[in-house]
């Protein structure tokens, strides 16, 4: 495994990072396919098995992990992991293409201590935890307390941010936007 380039974008739920995420898909001059995590959580709203997650139980998630076949995984609640398979950064790279992650802190800075010269990784910090909460509330896709679960997680991610090689600080959108579409860009021309 020692191809492409990839680009890891985290932040704590509610930071942008998936907009961003998604606008920089849609910009053919970056080459990029998006690297789909597996989940052993239950589908969340309109979300789709094989476009936004890979849906598996959690028994078939502990066997992937005593394979070995994760890049990285987490549990980042009970019982709730979340990881990157090898395979589908295979498939990418199969594909010609520069990988691009929206992946949770710590499975970001697992993939940068991994691949430290191929990785670009990015930290999208909201403009305050108030709006996280505000953002979160908005989705309605989660209870009260999931969302009190991610804005107390997201005091720990803050902390991390320095470890990440950029800060993108998501308190103007068109803005953030711009600045990750130059940053990926001149990463993957080098």
């Amino acid at each position: 495994m020692n191809k492409g380039k990839l680009i890891v974008f985290s932040a704590p739920s509610g930071s942008g990072k998936t907009t961003i995420v998604k606008h920089l898909l849609g910009q053919e001059d970056l080459n990029l396919e998006f690297s789909i995590s597996a989940a052993s959580r239950a589908p969340r709203g309109e979300e789709v098995h094989g476009k936004d997650y890979y849906f598996i139980s959690l028994e078939e998630f502990k066997k992937h992990i005593k394979a070995e076949d994760f890049l990285e995984w987490e549990e980042v609640y009970r019982d709730n992991f979340y990881g990157t398979l090898k395979s589908e950064i295979e498939r990418i790279w199969a594909l010609g293409k520069n990988v691009i992650f929206d992946i949770d802190v710590a499975g970001g800075l697992r993939i940068k201590h991994k691949f430290p010269e191929q990785t670009l990784a990015v930290f999208v910090k909201p403009p305050s935890v108030d709006e996280l909460k505000r953002r979160l509330k908005e989705r309605s896709t989660e209870s009260e307390d999931k969302i009190n679960m991610r804005i107390a997680k997201a005091s720990v991610e803050l902390a991390t941010a320095p470890q990440f090689d950029v800060i993108i600080k998501n308190y103007d959108l068109p803005v953030a936007l711009e600045e990750a579409h130059q940053l990926v860009k001149e990463f993957v021309s080098k």
